[in-house]
């Protein structure tokens, strides 16, 4: 019973410190990227800040992370809403690839078209495909950090889901390294999950995949790493608690 109520302290205050960033933020959607960006990260803050208050949640970044300044491209697991939030603490800028009907959202929706996230709409197939190419060269020309989620949603704890095509469809059109991001956030914040459990949340940077491989030889070599490097975060989490 005292993790549920630790859990609705942190659910009631994420909800109203999202709400109140956002209000107190608005006038930033008519300035420079750079400053609606600041707001972005002071959430990432509040949402850490808020998991170590109320339930005794801390975080680590391992690896080298894309230098700031630089385009960049990361493909990362995906286990919960923390690494949406939380990655802004380290990447520069991040242009996060994500579900068009996220776009939708009243106000939040407003700061991720302004930031320039990539809406990405899959019953448009090919066309959907090419305005995610046409958003990733202009991040890249901007010297950003691109941020997918091959799977192309929050697989569960131990659960592997499809490596989508977009991460090889990026790899091919920027010709740039790709990041590997394993994590272990699931076993904390959890898919769909109301209860939140206190523990370590690591996020790892692995070894960058050089341009130019084949696409079955790269998508072969992205899942491979990060799906064994999750399993061992997850492994010494488990060990931990």
């Amino acid at each position: 019973m005292t993790l549920w109520l630790r859990s609705l302290a942190f659910n009631v205050l994420f909800v109203l410190s999202t709400s109140l960033i956002c209000i107190l933020w608005l006038p930033t959607l008519f300035m420079p990227i750079r400053v609606v960006y600041v707001g972005f990260k002071a959430w990432a803050y509040a949402t850490a800040f808020l998991l170590w208050l109320c339930l005794g949640v801390r975080h680590q970044f391992l690896g080298t992370p894309p230098p700031c300044g630089q385009p960049a491209l990361v493909a990362g697991k995906h286990q919960s809403a923390w690494e949406t939030i939380t990655l802004a603490l380290v990447l520069d800028r991040p242009a996060f690839v994500l579900k068009r009907e996220l776009a939708w959202i009243p106000v939040l929706g407003w700061y991720m078209v302004k930031m320039r996230m990539v809406p990405i709409d899959r019953s448009r197939g090919s066309r959907a495909l090419r305005r995610m190419l046409r958003a990733a060269k202009r991040a890249k020309d901007d010297g950003r950090t691109m941020v997918i989620f091959p799977e192309g949603t929050r697989v569960a704890v131990g659960k592997t889901g499809a490596y989508q095509s977009g991460i090889a469809a990026l790899y091919r059109h920027l010709d740039l390294p790709v990041t590997p991001l394993a994590l272990n956030s699931g076993l904390t914040w959890g898919r769909k999950a109301f209860v939140k459990r206190p523990g370590m949340i690591s996020a790892k940077f692995l070894t960058p995949i050089p341009p130019g491989k084949p696409k079955a030889e790269f998508l072969a070599a992205l899942e491979q790493v990060i799906e064994a490097e999750t399993a061992q975060l997850v492994n010494e989490e488990r060990a931990r608690r």
